[in-house]
């Protein structure tokens, strides 16, 4: 069968190996979707902190069951499924407080284990989520947007809260579509106008605002002065990371979605003059891709314009970079298998 390796930094293969088998208490899935996000390019180019070379990309990922064994699940062959792709220990403090998608022993597929770029791929039954409610193509998305979900509910948000959200790439457009269904007032930043437009028709947005353009004065005439009390950074990006420690209000809290490998500084006397509070938000759980799931069958999520490019198994290695292009407009890409 056909996979796709990530040999080492800048360099992707196509290559011919074995189909997998599935071992006890796994199933074989027909792989029919995979999602490109940022995780992969950073890897791509060496900057992932948990990656390890060769590997095979891809942990956004929807499929069809093409083998499987008994089991308590009420999963069937030929079930159309998604992957919740965190494989956890079970057994550490975090898994022991439900807190999975943090376990110690944490293995990603895709990053920490191969990963879904191949024709089929064999993964633990428990990792499943039956998708028949939804598109394949909606099925595929469940993840990034459960990464979305899930920071929007560590934010625990109030209805009619001014929320920001830097970064209007995939993930801060879920990040904004799950805080405007809590009934926050959204405000998305980016320096990439085309971005903006696609967020404000996409997501029902409060205001945009370009970083490049004075934004502590226009938070502040958003905000009447008060500036938001939640800010999510979905940026990556360490710059952006270290500057939104000014736009959140006294007492109010900042969530990094984004990862970057790099230390990350902050003025300590303002940190502790406003009393922030401090999040990380990591993957997702199997409630939050439940949720998703039924926002995007109830229609709350306006899920037929998220995906707007699409490759193959056979293109995807000479089509890589330029699915990172800016100038792609580019909000997100899937190979289809």
């Amino acid at each position: 069968m056909k996979c796709v390796v990530c040999r080492q930094p800048n360099e992707l293969n196509v290559k011919e190996i074995d189909r997998p088998t599935a071992g006890p208490g796994e199933a074989l899935i027909r792989v029919r979707r995979i999602g490109i996000c940022g995780t992969d390019f950073h890897a791509f180019r060496g900057n992932q902190p948990f990656f390890t070379y060769p590997r095979v990309l891809g942990h956004e990922l929807a499929g069809t069951i093409e083998e499987i064994g008994p089991n308590n699940a009420g999963l069937n062959t030929g079930d159309p499924v998604a992957i919740i792709p965190y494989l956890e220990c079970g057994k550490c403090l975090a898994c022991r407080m439900d807190k999975v998608n943090c376990c110690t022993s944490l293995k990603v597929i895709g990053v920490h284990i191969d990963g879904g770029m191949q024709e089929f791929l064999a993964v633990p039954i428990d990792h499943l989520l039956k998708t028949g409610e939804i598109s394949i193509d909606q099925s595929v998305i469940l993840e990034p947007l459960s990464i979305g979900a899930h920071a929007v509910r560590r934010a625990e948000i109030t209805p009619g809260e001014h929320v920001l959200v830097i970064g209007a790439g995939p993930i801060g457009l879920s990040v904004m579509a799950f805080a405007a269904i809590q009934g926050a007032k959204v405000s998305v930043m980016d320096v990439n106008e085309e971005r903006l437009k696609f967020a404000r028709e996409w997501a029902n947005l409060h205001r945009t605002l370009n970083a490049l353009d004075n934004p502590m004065d226009a938070l502040s005439n958003i905000t009447g002065g008060d500036f938001p009390t939640v800010v999510f950074d979905a940026t990556g990006n360490p710059g952006s990371m270290m500057s939104s420690f000014n736009y959140v209000a006294n007492g109010g809290k900042l969530v990094f979605v984004g990862l970057v490998k790099a230390d990350i500084s902050f003025s300590d006397p303002d940190f502790h003059r406003k009393e922030l509070t401090l999040f990380a938000s990591r993957n997702a759980t199997r409630q939050d891709f439940e949720t998703v799931k039924e926002t995007i069958r109830t229609g709350e999520i306006d899920s037929s314009r998220y995906i707007t490019h699409r490759t193959d198994l056979n293109h995807i290695a000479g089509r890589f970079e330029e699915l990172f292009d800016p100038t792609a407009r580019v909000i997100k890409a899937i190979v289809e298998v």
